[in-house]
């Protein structure tokens, strides 16, 4: 904990050098550095001096001239008012409020000075351009217009318990989509698609800039549950653009959108969309057009060339390149460039699974089933059930099922659920039952229409079953687990009956009976049901 505080004056001082002597970019990577803990050994130095280390690509020292800020200073090479500055304020700033409210004012206050600044530019140049407005997008113009309209039209629109993203989604599409109502149909198809982006960029950046606000949670929520939705439209979009007509009639409206695509797919951003599906799903739609591919292709290369990429933005231009050796169908040089990622993610492989499910080649979806498999320990429940699907499909094409099974069981306890429907589906009682006594699952935590369609079949392969969970429940030695193992005594009963079995019933109560007969409540409840004097 920092023991040091400041006077108030002080840190109103320091505060006011914040807005106005540092970037706002400074401003919110301090606050990430404050925020993971990076800033220690905080000292104050003969009365007016700040002293403190501050944790980045090595350890920095900073120095805070209370009395003539212009004199800090830090040992890091930037020039400047630097972000580690900005971390040691923060850290001070914590003993009277919360660090990320006060970056919050910070952004607003700066924000509007900036504002205020254009104001008097554009004041100061006698043009009108101050105030003008943008007219709406006519057919003839190109998709950078239409951007330009589309921020203005939503131009300060902030997100609030009163201004949900939902909100914004609708109001977007509401507004914008019927400018193109008159346009030819390939035209209007591709408005519609930047309509999308638009909305798609804008969810981006309310998801980055809330990530320090108190709402945080309540618009990240908002923002992934959109985002789903403009996934959902934009594979539904992308395949209902008309390419020969673009090329042919609208070839550089087409180019800037595989630009606008492709900055957003390839700087590998943080982001609750998957960019880089919307990316590749395009460039299928372009298989016809080799110049194009070729030439995105070089620009590809020449990227991923580059010193000094970040993972996340490396294994974005891989999965990208690789997207053209599987459009050409050759899926394993893809897989083979595709081991070089840093991190496996099985998301971004289902468009090749639906793709292979669409065309019904089941050999080739099983090849990318196979290789995502490793991935799949540490997907979310979510992949995880979408790959089983995919799986279920390929498998129900086999002549067997011993590979499918073999997945299932790999990938227990998580393919439980999967794993058991099908065992039922297929008929295997006996692995079913197998599989519920493996994973402790008591009958009573059971579908009554699951087990009636296996006693149905053999009500013998439901006793072990039911024996486990009656000393399980013995075990627990308390009155209520005693009532629950005689519920499952009954039910055991019955099968001994159905099966003409009476001896073995009576042989394998008295047995249970003497084996706890020092539990009194057990007893009891025995008596009740009337199996023992």
């Amino acid at each position: 904990m920092l023991k040091l505080q400041l006077p108030k004056n002080r840190m109103n001082f320091l505060i006011e050098r914040m807005q106005h002597d540092f970037d706002l970019t400074i401003l919110e990577q301090g606050w990430e550095y404050y925020h993971k803990g990076r800033v220690s050994d905080v000292e104050l130095v003969h009365g007016v001096e700040i002293s403190a280390l501050v944790r980045g690509s090595q350890s920095y020292e900073v120095i805070l001239d209370l009395d003539r800020f212009e004199k800090s200073e830090c040992s890091c090479p930037y020039d400047g008012y630097c972000k580690h500055m900005a971390a040691v304020i923060f850290t001070l700033y914590a003993s009277f409020a919360r660090p990320e409210l006060l970056l919050q004012h910070l952004k607003q206050a700066i924000r509007v000075k900036n504002r205020q600044q254009l104001s008097r530019t554009a004041a100061g140049t006698k043009t009108e351009k101050k105030q003008e407005r943008l007219e709406a997008p006519q057919a003839n113009q190109l998709p950078a217009y239409w951007h330009r309209f589309f921020d203005q039209q939503f131009y300060g629109y902030s997100l609030s318990q009163q201004h949900s993203i939902e909100q914004f989604y609708s109001a977007a599409q509401e507004s914008l989509k019927p400018i193109a109502e008159e346009w030819e149909p390939s035209l209007q198809t591709l408005y519609e698609l930047h309509v999308l982006l638009f909305v798609m960029r804008k969810i981006e950046q309310f998801y980055s800039d809330t990530k320090t606000s108190y709402m945080s949670h309540y618009i990240e929520t908002g923002c992934k549950t959109v985002a789903k939705q403009c996934m959902e439209q934009l594979t539904k979009l992308l395949p209902e653009l008309d390419i020969p007509s673009l090329v042919k009639r609208h070839a550089a409206a087409l180019d800037e959108t595989l630009t606008m695509l492709s900055e957003a797919a390839l700087s590998a951003k943080d982001s609750p969309l998957d960019w880089l599906l919307g990316y590749r799903s395009i460039w299928w739609q372009l298989a016809e057009e080799p110049e194009r591919i070729a030439k995105e292709l070089k620009r590809l290369k020449l990227l991923a060339s580059k010193q000094g990429l970040q993972p996340r933005r490396r294994d974005a231009l891989l999965v990208a390149m690789a997207h053209f050796k599987v459009m050409e169908g050759k899926d394993e040089q893809a897989r083979e460039q595709l081991e070089a990622l840093t991190k496996r993610e099985a998301r971004d492989y289902f468009l090749y699974l639906h793709h292979c499910y669409e065309l019904q080649e089941w050999e080739r979806m099983l090849s990318w089933l196979r290789w995502m498999l490793p991935s799949m320990q540490r997907a979310q429940q979510e992949e995880l059930r979408t790959f089983c699907t995919y799986w279920m499909e390929a498998v129900s094409r086999q002549p067997d099922d011993g590979e499918w099974v073999e997945v299932m069981i790999a990938l227990l306890p998580r393919t439980y659920y999967f794993y058991t429907a099908y065992l039922l589906k297929a008929h295997r009682f006996k692995a079913w039952v197998d599989l519920q006594i493996a994973n402790r699952v008591s009958p009573l935590n059971l579908y009554a229409l699951d087990l009636k369609t296996v006693e149905s079949h053999d009500p013998s392969l439901l006793l072990p079953l039911y024996h486990q969970a009656v000393e399980r429940s013995i075990a627990e030695k308390n009155r209520n687990a005693y009532k629950m193992a005689v519920k499952m005594l009954k039910k055991l009963h019955a099968y001994y009956k159905k099966l003409e079995k009476p001896n073995t019933w009576e042989e394998y109560i008295y047995r249970l009976a003497t084996r706890y007969s020092r539990l009194r409540a057990f007893q009891e409840e025995l008596r009740k049901a009337k199996w023992i004097p």
